[in-house]
């Protein structure tokens, strides 16, 4: 079968060949269907993401297909069953092993380069405004990064519960899609006094922080008392410096959200969110955007286009 691959960090995957796996116990076969590219694959190829796997490795954190066997003594979804999987790399192949506990059922309407785009962007932007924040109906959620892979999801599920959503991306036409997702007020990221503009809003309770850097730092200067600022990730490379007698001051929490770590000491929170939200889907609640889908052969142009900021919501590469 054929595999993408990483030896050296730094450096773009090659395509390889290597022999179909055979599921051991607690494992399944899958053949791989699609596979949804995040910007911590950027991060983990050049040795900046928080797991640093051993090389070579395959990259690819998350995946879509169908089940076609299961190891010794597994139980598990059927052969044939239609599934989704978070495995946080080596997804970038043909065929995977994957425990079989991590499978979950996808929806009959659910194609699956939405599946594939599903676990990480949704789940981390569904566990951070409920499970973390406490979204409440009426509240006032400033996203920034508004238009990525996650950023897109928060508008999406942050309109879903009842909050006002304030969109921050750059150019009218990233902004135009989380306005579809959402958002009711839109904020160009090249406005030229950042601060003032989201100061200018009047209060917000929950900022949802993809980028960091300064303009992580101005939107924490939005926040109302007792507003609660999500730090998501660091798309603009650094991350804020927050000084905590501005939090003591106004009562602010800061929370940190890093989904693939549930897996590691709380998978019963990140399944029953994961759950619920395909649940939402299933009823028609939730509708991923997949600006690219690009087939098995095109991975490296794929990975330019999100290190480029070319592509909205997520891109996603499929089997043919």
């Amino acid at each position: 079968m054929r595999i993408w691959q990483i030896e050296h960090l730094g450096e773009g995957p090659f395509l390889a060949q290597t022999t179909t796996p055979q599921p051991a116990a607690g494992q399944a076969l899958v053949r791989v269907e699609a596979v949804g590219l995040n910007f911590a694959d950027l991060l983990m190829r050049d040795g900046k993401y928080q797991v640093k796997p051993a090389l070579p490795y395959v990259p690819g954190m998350e995946m879509a297909g169908t089940v076609e066997s299961l190891g010794p003594g597994t139980l598990g979804p059927a052969p044939g069953s239609r599934v989704l999987a978070y495995v946080g790399q080596g997804a970038l192949a043909e065929w995977v092993c994957a425990p079989a506990d991590r499978l979950l059922p996808i929806p009959d309407t659910m194609p699956f380069d939405h599946a594939a785009a599903f676990p990480i962007a949704y789940g981390t932007s569904h566990l951070a405004l409920d499970h973390k924040a406490r979204l409440q109906p009426g509240e006032r959620l400033l996203v920034l990064g508004a238009a990525g892979g996650v950023g897109l999801t928060a508008v999406e599920i942050g309109a879903r519960m009842g909050a006002e959503v304030i969109a921050c991306a750059r150019g009218a036409e990233k902004l135009a899609v989380a306005q579809a997702a959402g958002a009711t007020i839109l904020i160009d990221n090249d406005t030229p006094d950042l601060k003032a503009a989201f100061k200018a809003l009047g209060g917000v309770d929950v900022v949802y922080d993809t980028i960091g850097g300064e303009m992580g730092e101005a939107a924490l200067s939005a926040l109302r008392p007792e507003g609660r600022f999500l730090t998501i990730g660091f798309a603009g490379g650094t991350p804020p410096q927050i000084r905590a007698n501005h939090l003591l001051v106004k009562n602010i929490s800061v929370m940190g959200l890093w989904w693939g770590g549930y897996l590691n000491f709380a998978p019963d929170v990140q399944d029953a969110s994961l759950r619920q939200l395909l649940a939402w889907y299933a009823a028609g609640g939730l509708r991923p955007h997949v600006s690219h889908s690009l087939p098995f052969d095109q991975v490296p142009q794929a990975l330019d286009l999100l290190a480029a900021r070319k592509s909205t919501g997520k891109v996603v590469i499929t089997r043919s």
